[in-house]
C-alpha cells in the first residue's frame, strides 16, 4: 500500500523515477513562511466555524509555530517523499502533535492551499520591488541634485539631438521606476485575493469563513467563484510582467552606463566594486554589473513567456501542469531584488565627468533648433527657418566649426537681419534654462519634478 498522505486508493507505492520527476519540495520549500501563516489562518477559522474545538486549534498553531522555528533554525526534516512544502509541514505537524495534525487538512485541498501560499508569496515579492524601487529612485534624484547644472547632449536615434541637464537625463529613469511602482501597487490588488476555501475545485460542505481568512493574513477578500480561484496564475503573469518591465528600464540605464564608460564617450568612470579587468588586457575596465544585468532582462522576460505557454491551453480546474508556476517566478522574484539593489549601488558610486559631457555639446550641432527658434522669433515661418539653419548648420560642417564658432558675418549669409543677440541664443546653458515649461529639461522644471518625487517617496 502507498504510505502517501493521499495514497489510500493506491496499493503500489510512486516509482523511485516519477517522485524524483514530480517532487517540487526542492524549491517551494521557500514558500514555508506562507504555508505556516496560512495554516494557522486556516486552523484559526476552523475554531471559529465550530468545525475544530478551540483547545485543538491553538494546539495546531502551537505546533505549526514548532515548525516555523525549526525550519528558522535549519533543524527541519525536509524529505522528498512527501513531495512538496505543504505535505512536509503537515507531517512534521502530526508528527509533533500527533494525529490532531491530520485535523489541519479539513475543508480544504492542497489545491485551494497551495495558490494562497503563491499569492502570499508574489504579494511579499512585489512589495519587496516596489520598496528596493523606490530607494533606487531615491539614489536618481540624490544624483540629479548634484547634477542640476551638468550639461550633456540629449539623443535621439542614438544622435546628439538637444542639449539637457544630466539631471533632467536621470530624472526619467526615476520616472519610469515610479511608474513601475504605481503598476506593483496595482497589481496587489488582484494578488491579495484569499482562495483559501475553494477547496478542490467545487468549494466544501464545511461552515467555512473564507472572507476570516483573507483578514487573518492580510488580503482584501476572498474569492468569488471556486473553480477560478484554484486553476487561474493571472496573478503571477501580472506580477511577471511588472517584473519584466523593471528590468526593461534597468536595461535600457545598463547600456548607457556600458556606452559611457567607453572612453570615445568618457562620461562616466566605473566604481571599481562594479567592474572588472581583462584577464590579459591590464588597461581594460569592463562594465560586468551593467552587462550581467542587461543580459538577465532575457531571463525574466523568459519566465514571463514560460508561464504564458504553461497556462495557455489548460481546461479547468486544477492541472499538474501549475507545478511549472513557482519556479519562473522565483528565478525572476530573485534576479529583480539582486539587480535594483546593484544598479541603486552602482549609481550611488558611478562618478560622472561633466568636462567630457562638455566637450560633447560641441559636437553634432546640439544648438541648431536655438538657431530655427530664433528666427522664427522674428517671423520667419518656422519651415523655412528650418532650411535657413540646415544650410547654416552645412556650411559650419565643411568648415569644421560648431555654430557658435561662426561670425556674425558668416551667419548674416543665410539670414541677412540676423543680430549680436544670436549668439547668447546659441548658448547651450540657453537652450536648457528656456524650457521651463511642465517636464522640460528647464533648471526650474527639473527642481519642480524632484520634489514631486521626493513628496510621493515621502507618501509610501
Amino acid at each position: 500500500m502507498s504510505s502517501k498522505m493521499w495514497g489510500g486508493r493506491f496499493g503500489e507505492g510512486t516509482g523511485a523515477l516519477m517522485e524524483a520527476y514530480s517532487e517540487s519540495v526542492s524549491y517551494d520549500r521557500r514558500m514555508y513562511r506562507q504555508d505556516v501563516a496560512g495554516s494557522k489562518a486556516h486552523a484559526r477559522m476552523l475554531a471559529k466555524r465550530g468545525v475544530l474545538a478551540s483547545d485543538e486549534a491553538e494546539r495546531i498553531v502551537a505546533g505549526l509555530d514548532q515548525v516555523l522555528d525549526e525550519i528558522e533554525v535549519g533543524a527541519f526534516p525536509w524529505r522528498v517523499e512527501f513531495e512538496d512544502v505543504h505535505m512536509n509541514v503537515e507531517q512534521r505537524l502530526t508528527e509533533l502533535i500527533g494525529p490532531l495534525g491530520g485535523k489541519l487538512h479539513t475543508g480544504r485541498s492542497r489545491n485551494d492551499q497551495v495558490a494562497l501560499d503563491f499569492r502570499l508569496y508574489v504579494a511579499e515579492s512585489l512589495e519587496t520591488w516596489a520598496r528596493l524601487a523606490c530607494d533606487l529612485i531615491g539614489v536618481f534624484v540624490k544624483r540629479a541634485e548634484e547634477h542640476k547644472a551638468t550639461l550633456l547632449p540629449g539623443c535621439t536615434h542614438l544622435q546628439p539631438a538637444q542639449p539637457v541637464s544630466l539631471a533632467q537625463h536621470l530624472l526619467a529613469y526615476a520616472w519610469m521606476l515610479k511608474r513601475d511602482c504605481e503598476r506593483m501597487d496595482d497589481a496587489l490588488r488582484r494578488v491579495k485575493v484569499s482562495p483559501l476555501g475553494a477547496a478542490a475545485l467545487a468549494g466544501t460542505t464545511y461552515p467555512l469563513d473564507p472572507g476570516m481568512v483573507a483578514r487573518s493574513v492580510g488580503f482584501s477578500h476572498a474569492f468569488a467563484n471556486s473553480m477560478d480561484a484554484v486553476s487561474d496564475r493571472d496573478f503571477v503573469l501580472e506580477a511577471l510582467f511588472c517584473a519584466s518591465v523593471v528590468m526593461a528600464h534597468l536595461s535600457r540605464f545598463c547600456e548607457e552606463i556600458i556606452l559611457w564608460a567607453n572612453p570615445r564617450f568618457g562620461y562616466v568612470a566605473l566604481p571599481d566594486a562594479y567592474a572588472t579587468g581583462s584577464s590579459i588586457m591590464p588597461q581594460k575596465k569592463n562594465p560586468d554589473a551593467a552587462e550581467l544585468m542587461r543580459g538577465r532582462v532575457g531571463r525574466v522576460y523568459g519566465d514571463l513567456v514560460s508561464l504564458l505557454t504553461v497556462v495557455k491551453g489548460l481546461p479547468l480546474t486544477y492541472n499538474r501542469d501549475l507545478q511549472e508556476d513557482k519556479e519562473p517566478f522565483f528565478d525572476a522574484d530573485d534576479t529583480v531584488r539582486a539587480s535594483l539593489r546593484v544598479m541603486a549601488g552602482m549609481l550611488g558610486e558611478l562618478a560622472f565627468r561633466p568636462e567630457r559631457m562638455r566637450e560633447a555639446l560641441a559636437q553634432g550641432f546640439l544648438n541648431a533648433t536655438e538657431l530655427a527658434d530664433y528666427l522664427a522669433a522674428r517671423g520667419v515661418p518656422f519651415r523655412e527657418a528650418h532650411h535657413i539653419t540646415g544650410r547654416a548648420v552645412a556650411y559650419a560642417e565643411a568648415a569644421g566649426k560648431p555654430l557658435e564658432q561662426l561670425t556674425l558675418e558668416e551667419l548674416r549669409v543665410f539670414f541677412p537681419a540676423m543680430d549680436q543677440d544670436v549668439f547668447e541664443a546659441l548658448r547651450y546653458e540657453t537652450a536648457v534654462a528656456r524650457r521651463n515649461g511642465p517636464g522640460g529639461t528647464g533648471p526650474e522644471s527639473v527642481t519642480t519634478q524632484m520634489a514631486e518625487l521626493l513628496k510621493w517617496l515621502q507618501k509610501r
